[in-house]
């Protein structure tokens, strides 16, 4: 399979890399046995395998050798390439795909490799760091372009940067990919909503004990949010809790209502609730509601991303039942963010009735309102998992 094809499934695709060590972090995993990660990340859920065959990082073509005769699922070959015959080398070594590093290549010098790699039946990754090389990538009419958050100078990772690059690209005729500085499942989610097609994880699956159970952890849907948080204490819970999006209503008529975006972690995602106009509270996301005469707030809202919208908050009329709400939700097309009076007893059966994107608690989980308790907290993403 090409990896072009591997990364136009729906949702967020992930390559999942293989290198023994970084320059940045020194050793990650000595002892690393690609054939045997190959074909545990492919049955994980990895659209592809990427493996470092540069001995800066601990690789070799015999890694892509050993790897290709352990799965099928698409490898990219990522090291410093500018040699038509490299490209040669690796495609009889088992890559379907190669990286080319913008940052290290001329465009005549791209443009070639491009066209090798093409005649070679090679996917290319072309890889950009910043405006200027993302606009050449661009130009080069690269199918696949890589956005790396770390700086191969400084080996600082700019995640922010990242993500308005990734939106930026999103808007044109190719694949995007968001490489480096994806650990959590909040963070993959953000260079989702980015306009991602996949994740390229490596650094984050080679520390973990066991690499693919980390790429099923950071790939996993539902995401979990707990919403109506007004104190420091219960956003701590929430996040030594496990959840990965934490709310907070700013809205004067809700007995939930926080006088800010409180301090969340770099690898979580704050939201900002909303009714009839929204402001930058300094969230990650926005979730607007519509004004509704007689009630707080309409029934369902917008999740917003830099003002665009990424998903639907499906939620419970306010203060009303209504049996058919999962299968309302189950029916719906694109990202769901389920809601509406869900807890530990009933959050299972809603994510396998509705398949949602995400799901959101908030008044079920609370001591009284705007003070969660911590043991609901707890139980509440323990069942959405």
């Amino acid at each position: 399979m090409k990896l072009r094809d591997a990364l136009t499934k729906p949702g967020l695709s992930a390559i999942a890399e293989v290198k023994r060590r970084s320059p940045s972090a020194g050793d990650l995993r000595p002892d690393a046995d690609p054939a045997a990660l190959a074909n545990e990340f492919a049955g994980a859920g990895a659209s592809a395998v990427s493996i470092l065959v540069d001995d800066r990082f601990g690789g070799s073509l015999a890694d892509l050798r050993a790897a290709r005769a352990s799965t099928s699922v698409p490898l990219l070959a990522k090291g410093f390439f500018s040699e038509e015959s490299e490209l040669q080398e690796l495609k009889c070594a088992g890559a379907d795909a190669i990286l080319l590093i913008l940052r290290d290549l001329d465009d005549e010098q791209a443009a070639k490799l491009i066209a090798c790699a093409r005649g070679l039946e090679l996917d290319a990754l072309v890889e950009a760091h910043d405006v200027d090389e993302l606009d050449r990538a661009i130009a080069l009419r690269a199918e696949i372009v890589g956005v790396n958050a770390r700086d191969l100078a400084t080996f600082d990772i700019d995640r922010r940067a990242q993500l308005e690059l990734v939106a930026r690209v999103s808007t044109s005729d190719c694949i995007v990919v968001a490489e480096s500085g994806v650990h959590t499942r909040a963070q993959g989610a953000a260079a989702e909503l980015a306009g991602a097609d996949a994740i390229l994880v490596g650094s984050a699956l080679m520390r973990a004990p066991v690499p693919a159970a980390k790429l099923a952890e950071i790939t996993s849907r539902p995401l979990v949010k707990v919403c109506g948080l007004t104190r420091q204490s219960d956003v701590d819970d929430a996040v030594e809790a496990g959840a990965d999006m934490l709310g907070f209503i700013l809205v004067d008529e809700s007995p939930r209502r926080a006088e800010a975006v409180l301090d969340v972690p770099d690898e979580r995602l704050s939201v900002s609730v909303f009714v009839g106009e929204s402001e930058d509270a300094g969230a990650d996301l926005v979730q607007l509601y519509a004004r509704e005469p007689g009630s707080v707030r309409a029934r369902d809202a917008e999740l917003l991303c830099e003002g665009k919208p990424v998903a639907r908050v499906l939620d419970l009329p306010w203060d009303e039942e209504d049996p058919s709400h999962f299968a309302r939700a189950a029916a719906a097309d694109g990202r769901v963010v389920l809601a509406g009076r869900l807890d530990a007893g009933n959050v299972a059966a809603a994510v396998r009735t509705v398949r949602p994107w995400a799901v959101d608690a908030a008044s079920r989980l609370e001591r009284e309102p705007g003070v969660k308790d911590p043991a609901k907290v707890r139980a509440f993403v323990a069942a959405a998992r």
